[in-house]
């Protein structure tokens, strides 16, 4: 009787044995698949993650940029010539019109005194308008093309309306967004009393006793010709 009874116990402890053998490995091969599956989420939510920053960044930089040309503007309507030429990089640049290009920050600051002040009976509004802005990659450089439209007058003796076009480099140095390059292209200047169906006055001329460092990068006439300045983006639908 003793031997049946070793006989029958022995096999069902063989299988309690292999049945949780068994379990044991299934448990390990679903932990490992559990494991390979929560890395793969962790990695995913990164690269979401480092996208969002990316596009958070690029937000701010757009609205940085447009600050800065919009403080450019506003500076120059009340001639404020040392808070422009501040704007710019040491290395920075100017080109307005056809004056020619003057290069560094502080040949930017004596060409905008040469400009003349605000004082009573004048006005030199440059309102910046149509902001497309594109940052590069690197997050360090960017373009900017604006319009300014512009009211330029002295009380008694003249009145004019005018239009540029700006194309302009930005530079991104210790966090902070200055202008690199600005370079606006006259599209119209005219008489006030006259209006645009009368044609165009001609751009300003040279500067006496400031001669340009660089003659201008590119020579075009004014309305009633027509001139678009190069863009330097594509079209943002067709890529072209």
């Amino acid at each position: 009787m003793k031997i049946r009874i070793v006989q029958i116990v022995l096999p069902f402890s063989l299988v309690g044995f292999f049945w949780m053998a068994s379990a044991g490995f299934g448990a390990a091969d679903s932990s490992t698949a559990a494991d390979k599956h929560l890395a793969a989420d962790i990695a995913a939510l990164k690269t979401q993650v480092a996208q969002l920053a990316r596009q958070i960044q690029n937000s701010q930089d757009y609205i940085a940029i447009n600050n800065l040309q919009d403080a450019y503007g506003y500076y120059v309507d009340k001639t404020k010539w040392d808070e422009v030429a501040d704007l710019f990089t040491d290395d920075g640049s100017v080109e307005i019109g056809l004056r020619g290009v003057y290069k560094g920050k502080e040949r930017v600051r004596a060409y905008m005194h040469h400009l003349g002040d605000l004082k009573y009976g004048t006005l030199f509004n440059h309102s910046q308008l149509q902001p497309v802005v594109h940052v590069d990659p690197d997050g360090l450089h960017a373009h900017g093309r604006f319009r300014a439209y512009m009211q330029v007058g002295t009380l008694n003796s003249r009145a004019q309306w005018g239009d540029a076009v700006y194309e302009n480099e930005y530079v991104k140095e210790n966090g902070v967004w200055k202008i690199k390059k600005l370079h606006a292209y006259f599209t119209y200047y005219v008489n006030y009393y006259k209006g645009w169906d009368q044609g165009g006055d001609p751009p300003p001329g040279p500067i006496p006793g400031l001669p340009p460092d660089e003659p201008p990068t590119e020579t075009y006439k004014l309305y009633p010709d027509v001139y678009i300045p190069p863009y330097h983006y594509k079209n943002p639908v067709t890529g072209k």
